[in-house]
């Protein structure tokens, strides 16, 4: 792994495949780290000519952490946001789509597949949506608009999601994640031992539970986003778990109406993760934009 400085922070990085090939960056979602994104996905891009960048988005992982702008109530943001008030976040979420567009500058970039998931997806529509001439595709995982007459998360998701086990108690937290992982993650079964082992390497590799606080604010702060997605211009296509009870599926179906010319997937049985069975599902959505030639004639 390796750190570039842009739009003025400090971002760790990692890549894969060819220098010359054709650039995949992909944005991770609410306080994930970039190892959040499968290998395998990497690799069967990676097996398809790509050059594949993943990197921490700010307040996560390794990269510069916002903790002088302190850490904003979440109990007064979740009122403001319900009663629809004005929410005043550290920083935005198109901030963060700099971060990604100066990411791409420091490494010599001039255009790329944009892949985001969740808050990452929304990330990556501002970034398709502000730097069009930057974006070869746009890839929108399990994200949504930010219109606030979709259906929210469910219940136990949402609970599931706000619940923080204490931040000196490794097992606790671990123990934690792979419950969430259960709630979110669909159909699909994982082995628990697996997740608590991916769990944990994580939180070992960092854990800033201030940056998820402040990172929520931001997508609370974006409110509605369909009217910039309505200018988005790049190929784009929409995939989205038809089980998903964080970002339920209506999310992705508003996602792919409001930018022209979207292609929605929708993948039953999948939740608000990316299972190892749904990866070839994923490659071959991103392929029908990436390079839609090939993907029809295979």
């Amino acid at each position: 792994m390796a750190k570039a400085t842009a739009n003025g922070i400090e971002i760790e990085y990692d890549e894969f495949g060819a220098k010359d090939a054709p650039a995949v960056l992909m944005i991770m979602g609410l306080g994930a780290q970039l190892v959040r994104w499968p290998m395998a996905l990497v690799d069967a891009l990676v097996a398809r000519g790509y050059r594949v960048i993943r990197y921490d988005n700010r307040d996560v992982g390794l990269s510069t952490k916002c903790d002088s702008a302190g850490t904003p109530n979440f109990a007064l943001m979740a009122v403001s946001h319900i009663l629809r008030r004005p929410i005043r976040a550290p920083y935005t979420l198109t901030d963060m789509a700099a971060d990604a567009a100066g990411l791409l500058d420091a490494l010599g970039i001039e255009r790329a597949h944009v892949v985001g998931a969740s808050m990452g997806g929304m990330i990556a529509q501002l970034f398709a949506a502000h730097w069009p001439e930057r974006t070869l595709s746009l890839t929108s995982i399990m994200s949504t608009t930010g219109n606030p007459a979709l259906p929210g998360a469910s219940l136990q998701a949402m609970s599931i999601l706000l619940r923080r086990p204490r931040d000196n108690d490794l097992e606790a937290i671990v123990a934690h994640g792979v419950k969430a992982a259960k709630v979110v993650g669909g159909s699909f079964p994982e082995d628990d031992r697996l997740m608590a082992e991916r769990y944990r390497d994580e939180i070992v590799r960092n854990h800033h539970p201030s940056g998820f606080v402040r990172q929520m604010a931001a997508i609370l702060a974006d409110g509605d986003r369909r009217t910039r997605l309505k200018t988005i211009a790049a190929p784009t296509v929409v995939i989205h778990g038809a089980d998903d009870p964080l970002v339920p599926a209506e999310g992705g179906r508003d996602t792919a109406a409001a930018i022209p010319g979207a292609r929605l997937v929708e993948i039953p049985g999948m939740g608000h993760t990316l299972p190892p069975e749904v990866i070839p599902t994923v490659v071959a959505a991103f392929e029908s934009v990436a390079r839609p030639r090939l993907a029809r004639a295979a």
